[in-house]
């Protein structure tokens, strides 16, 4: 039996509202989409230009080694990507989209800010046979950066080899050589300026919560029920993202590079109060989108909402500890020994995923009616293929940062090099030039009936990601003297990750408005993001696989670094082509369930 409002119940927002503005267009869509296109612009350039530095950052100024730093980095996106859940309920229930969008501009902007705080570089050190070593970072003739072990006057350079021993060269000879197990490279960290790195993610992490599912559920809004221009809306509104981050990730490492990295947080906090601004000082283009309920008492209930959001912010850094101090699972622990093993963040996401998704749907079939549970059911099919999607893709911003800064030759063409946490802007380049070909695309194939289903298109995707690792493993059979393959591999992987991208991601945002039941399209817009919650942390295990030994932040075999990423990336290519396949069989059941949805 489906429930509905009384004059004591809750009001639910009215997203199929007739637009107002429905003669005056921007590229045939309401003109709203313009403001929405440039604020989640301008939101997207903080976030992406801060992750472009964050492996980099925890690898290099911190000197994580790569376990530790690709966790802590899963851990963020995870959680990133968790809180929608709750911040699309609230606002659905209480604050309203618009109000939610603002708020959490405003503590995302404050968390960047408090990253630009991060102190001195940590110091390196050695631990040979239980003994301790200074550590010295020195460039060689050729300008590279050289770890060497300072044993008493003399200098050591510290050379990993294939077998996982290490031999310490003096002018070029081994003169120690370390057997596998006997070596370990740490480094001194300053307890504050962590603490203040972890507390600024868990702001980030808080205030993406209320911002990013609800700025889609706003765009969402601008379209009736059917309206076959809301696919190539999203898709619109998705090239806004990459436009974004196309910026920030070329300006943000260059500053962190040319001046420091708190240059670099310092452009992100700039970039999300713009967009905080856009929304805040709309000019009344936004007035009828985004409302909160109208009922007795909803303003005092925000100001008591913002307040426990913040109180929030300790209990992530609690997570982000919890994290940090998680051992790897025994060798043959199994399935359960892994979980058990798990941090306190991964329990909670895979038990909010393994609980959340039945519940919904049990709700949806009792609450709603045969075809809307049906409905509900092939969105969360897809929802769970999703998660495989964003565990392989979301490999940009840990293994593949990590690779391209150790084995990618960053020329371009002889004349000029880039950062590694530049190469993230191939995406976004590519997404940028790509979107609006995919948004004619879509467009035209649906007047002629030839438009590909929803699950077609994320079995496409899943096969696309793929076939991107697939390049650069091909590519690594070409690597150079110095184990370097050309970046001209990577920005094929990204060409091919960007279309693959475009199959899923604004095509996924539209069918969750599309096949949620009406009051709670919100709350499944937040299931979405926790989708891909679940596969940010299951991308920084996976990265974890492809950890190497480093020495204050650099690797001491590339040889080896070399081979560890090819290894994985050849293992999730072969896994996700079987997904991929495996979903196309089900794609005539769940365009079934679908109802016509397309």
């Amino acid at each position: 039996m489906v429930d509905t409002p009384t004059a004591d119940s809750p009001a639910e927002p009215d997203i199929t509202h007739v637009n107002p503005a429905g003669q005056a267009t921007w590229f045939g869509h309401p003109r709203q989409l313009a403001r929405m296109f440039t604020t989640e612009m301008w939101e997207r350039f903080g976030y992406y230009g801060m992750r472009a530095l964050l492996t980099l950052y925890l690898t290099q100024h911190f000197m994580f080694g790569d376990r530790e730093a690709t966790g802590i980095y899963g851990g963020f996106t995870a959680l990133v990507y968790l809180t929608p859940l709750v911040g699309g309920y609230l606002a659905d229930q209480y604050l309203g989209s618009k109000r939610a969008v603002k708020f959490g501009a405003i503590v995302m902007s404050l968390g960047y800010a408090i990253l630009c705080f991060g102190g001195p570089t940590a110091t390196p050190y050695a631990t040979i046979d239980s003994q301790r070593y200074e550590v010295s970072i020195e460039k060689n003739a050729e300008g590279k950066e050289v770890r060497y072990v300072v044993d008493g006057a003399k200098k050591l350079e510290i050379k990993g080899n294939d077998d996982g021993s290490v031999d310490l060269l003096n002018a070029g000879t081994a003169e120690r050589k370390i057997p596998k197990g006997s070596f370990e490279s740490g480094a001194d960290r300053n307890a504050l300026y962590v603490m203040v790195m972890l507390i600024a993610l868990s702001m980030v992490s808080v205030g993406n919560g209320f911002f990013k599912p609800n700025i889609s559920t706003m765009v969402g809004e601008l379209y009736e029920q059917g309206d076959r221009r809301r696919d190539s809306g999203f898709t619109i509104f998705y090239m806004g993202i990459n436009l974004g981050s196309l910026f920030s990730q070329i300006l943000c490492p260059w500053l962190a590079v040319a001046y420091g990295w708190s240059w670099g947080f310092a452009l992100a906090a700039i970039g999300m109060m713009i967009s905080w601004a856009l929304i805040q000082f709309n000019g009344g283009k936004l007035n009828g989108y985004g409302e909160p309920p109208a009922r007795p008492g909803v303003h005092a209930q925000q100001w008591i909402i913002y307040a426990v959001a913040l109180c929030v912010v300790p209990l992530f850094y609690l997570l982000y500890v919890n994290l940090m101090h998680s051992a790897a699972p025994a060798e043959g622990a199994g399935f359960l020994g892994y979980v058990a093993s798990l941090p306190l963040m991964g329990k909670l996401l895979f038990g909010s995923f393994l609980l959340g998704v039945p519940a919904i749907l049990i709700w949806s079939f009792v609450a709603g009616s045969r075809t809307e549970f049906q409905m509900m059911l092939a969105a969360m099919v897809l929802i769970v293929f999703n998660v495989v999607f964003w565990t392989l893709f979301e490999q940009a911003g840990s293994s593949l940062t990590l690779f391209a800064d150790r084995n990618t030759n960053l020329s371009v063409f002889g004349l000029f090099s880039i950062t590694a946490g530049q190469t993230q802007f191939f995406n976004a380049a590519f997404i940028v030039l790509l979107a609006p070909f995919m948004s004619i695309l879509w467009s035209a194939l649906a007047k002629r009936g030839l438009e590909p289903s929803i699950p077609v298109k994320f079995g496409i995707a899943l096969i696309g990601v793929a076939a991107g690792f697939l390049l650069l493993v091909w590519g690594a059979a070409y690597a150079d003297a110095n184990y370097q393959v050309g970046i001209w591999w990577l920005a094929g992987l990204y060409f091919i990750h960007s279309a693959a991208e475009l199959c899923i991601s604004p095509v996924g945002l539209s069918m969750i408005t599309k096949l949620s039941i009406a009051r709670v399209v919100g709350l499944m817009m937040g299931v979405w993001f926790l989708s891909i919650s679940v596969a940010q942390y299951f991308a920084g295990v996976i990265a974890q696989f492809a950890s190497v030994d480093t020495v204050g932040g650099q690797v001491t075999n590339y040889a080896v670094s070399l081979k560890a990423y090819v290894d994985v990336f050849t293992t999730i290519s072969i896994a996700a082509i079987i997904l991929g396949v495996l979903l196309l069989l089900l794609s005539w059941p769940l365009k079934y369930w679908m109802h016509g949805v397309k």
